[in-house]
């Protein structure tokens, strides 16, 4: 069994100008992203929060780390927004030394054609089982562990950190 947390993000179609705005758009169930994916494993899915991860802060992350602990399951997927994704990994690395944990978004809406949050959530079903316990964001079907990667802004995509 996999459980599944949702925090909100582009993944669900949510889309803000600022703070205190509300989404653009109508935002997408993750259910209807596992339907269609159609999984052989069970999952588990829990909203923890909705929201735009520009505005995650601790707070938030200890909520999540709480869910995470409190989960029966030891692989645990987060679909998380991308521009805190790496913040949140980081929080969580260490926490849960007996649980696989995969953070996965998307960069382009959830809810447009072109959205790539059906292949990344798919990729992070499938890829959950092979590793072993830690925090992983799985982005357009590469693993980073949590201590090895960055969001690069200017190509808008998730990268190795190289190191000399």
């Amino acid at each position: 069994m996999i459980h599944l947390f949702t925090t909100g993000g582009t993944i669900e179609g949510l889309e803000y100008e600022n703070k205190t705005d509300r989404p653009h758009n109508a935002p997408v169930s993750i259910q209807t992203f596992i339907n269609i994916i159609n999984p052989q494993e069970d999952i588990v899915i829990d909203k923890v929060f909705s929201k735009d991860s520009r505005f995650i802060d601790d707070n938030d992350r200890k909520q999540l780390s709480s869910k995470i602990n409190d989960a029966i399951s030891d692989k645990i997927i987060v679909t998380h927004g991308t521009l805190t994704m790496v913040a949140t990994a980081k929080y969580l690395a260490g926490q849960h030394s007996d649980k696989v944990i995969v953070l996965t978004g998307a960069l382009v809406l959830g809810n447009l054609n072109t959205s790539d949050a059906i292949p990344n959530l798919k990729f992070a079903i499938n890829e959950i089982k092979n590793l072993e316990p830690d925090v992983y964001i799985a982005m357009h079907s590469k693993i980073f562990k949590w201590d090895n990667v960055k969001k690069n802004k200017v190509l808008n995509q998730f990268e190795e950190i190289l190191k000399k």
